[in-house]
């Protein structure tokens, strides 16, 4: 645990009072209500601590949370009753469409030391790390869309954010329902690659590792839009593109402000390759072939867990990869699939019948289509055969219907028993009104979580026929 000064511990003695005083809460959200003041039912039913979601307070001193910069604040963190972190934290808005369409924001988090200095801390026994995210759910009406995926993605053993549900309390005002994660970064507990330094420049040295991301260019502009500074573009088309469109590749580490020219010129040279290599006519050829040049499994569970979530932005935003030193390329983590699993009524996303690779050909006038990667390896029978196989064995294990119900019903409960599901939406009053791009509009929650099940149920079966056909 990390004590803050003197000085810092006067601060928050008013976080500390509310915290006092939330603990202190019955069911009814009455403070301080001693047992004469609450109704019996209250009474037999309380709402334990250990029930509770983990909670997290936020205390700004006064100061007002913006895009960029982060702003120092006083956090408290407590599991059970317990406070596992009472320290300083810098606070920030994140997120591109969300944070100009929904009032409930999402949050990147950094945790500091006192002289306002990054430190590496674990929360709620997460590996040690200073990057963290309090994502928002709002027009996911289920709460679960990206912590399920997240973890589906655990279990046949790609990473993903570590994530948990909390409750979020900013300046004594309860905020709702939050998924604390992990931001995506080299880390040798996230994307486990080389850390490569300014000075690595030539031969072994220069071959990794690197994090390349498919996106808007949010968080990664110097200068106006895409640029030399930021990214490089492919030369190949998205197929389908009607307006000139364009695939780009942004610098995610090293950043762009921190790449070297050496650097840029490695990865884009490999990327060129790579891509070069997909489109020839040897693209199956051992020696020439693109094989040469991609971690093969990493792109089928890529792949599967995309169309598993028909995920309307998927393969053509929030779309990471990585190469480590003398490694191939790697695709994921996976990221963002707030608008997947039928929470999208555009471009087939809400449907359980559609390929999320063929986005191009439903929406071609899209600003940003998907690369013609997918549908060229999709015409290799080596890697459609690899990917049969994984399918099968995924869905005897952890891809099987009742393996993820078994992981929405245990969300559930945690949610109700908590009453962190009550209070998010009487918080956020949302159920029964559309929330872009909601394909479903559910009059209770139970019907929202009854459209999730059935539609991931659905997909599943249509999933099963048709890459058995493929």
């Amino acid at each position: 645990m990390i004590i803050l000064s003197k000085k810092a511990q006067i601060k928050t003695l008013g976080l500390w009072v509310f915290l006092f005083l939330i603990l202190s809460c019955n069911s009814d959200n009455t403070v301080g209500a001693t047992d004469d003041e609450v109704g019996e039912e209250e009474q037999e039913n309380p709402i334990s601590l250990e029930d509770r979601l983990p909670q997290v307070f936020v205390d700004t001193k006064g100061g007002t949370i913006v895009d960029e910069p982060k702003i120092s604040s006083d956090a408290v963190l407590v599991i059970a009753g317990d406070t596992i972190y009472n320290g300083n934290l810098g606070i920030e808005f994140r997120g591109a469409t969300s944070q100009l369409l929904f009032p409930k924001k999402s949050y990147g988090l950094e945790t500091w030391d006192e002289n306002d200095e990054d430190i590496n801390v674990s929360l709620f026994g997460l590996p040690e790390e200073e990057d963290w995210i309090l994502y928002g759910p709002y027009s996911d009406k289920s709460l679960m869309r990206n912590i399920l995926i997240y973890d589906l993605s655990r279990d046949i053993g790609q990473y993903a954010s570590r994530s948990l549900f909390v409750d979020l309390t900013i300046n004594e005002v309860y905020q709702g329902v939050y998924v604390f994660m992990e931001k995506l970064k080299r880390d040798g507990e996230r994307i486990a690659i080389n850390k490569l330094k300014d000075d690595e420049n030539s031969g072994e040295d220069l071959t990794g590792g690197y994090i390349l991301k498919i996106d808007k260019t949010a968080g990664n502009n110097l200068g106006e839009g895409y640029n030399d500074l930021n990214s490089f573009v492919s030369a190949y088309d998205p197929p389908n593109a009607s307006a000139e469109q364009k695939t780009y590749f942004l610098y995610e580490y090293p950043d762009a402000e921190d790449i070297t020219i050496e650097q840029k010129a490695y990865i884009s040279t490999y990327m060129a390759d790579f891509e070069n290599a997909l489109a020839s006519d040897d693209f199956l050829d051992a020696d020439l072939g693109y094989a040469n040049f991609i971690e093969t499994e990493s792109f089928i569970d890529f792949f599967l867990l995309n169309e598993l979530a028909n995920n309307v932005d998927g393969y053509r935003l929030s779309t990471f990869m990585s190469k480590d030193k003398n490694e191939k390329l790697k695709m994921g983590p996976i990221w963002d699939f707030n608008l997947a699993f039928g929470n999208a009524d555009y471009c087939g996303g809400g449907s359980t019948n559609v390929w999320a690779y063929k986005f191009n050909d439903r929406c071609p006038d899209d600003f940003w289509l998907v690369p013609f990667w997918w549908e060229r390896l999709l015409q290799d029978p080596t890697f459609v055969a690899q990917l049969k196989e994984r399918w099968i064995i995924l869905r005897g294990n952890a891809l099987s219907n009742a393996a993820i119900m078994s992981r929405i019903d245990a969300y559930l409960l945690q949610l109700n028993e908590s009453g962190s599901k009550t209070q998010n939406f009487e918080t956020w009053p949302v159920i029964g009104t559309y929330v872009w791009p909601n394909n479903f509009v559910g009059a209770a929650y139970e019907e929202e979580l009854a459209y999730l099940t059935n539609w991931i149920e659905n997909r599943l079966t249509w999933l099963d026929s048709e890459i058995n056909q493929l």
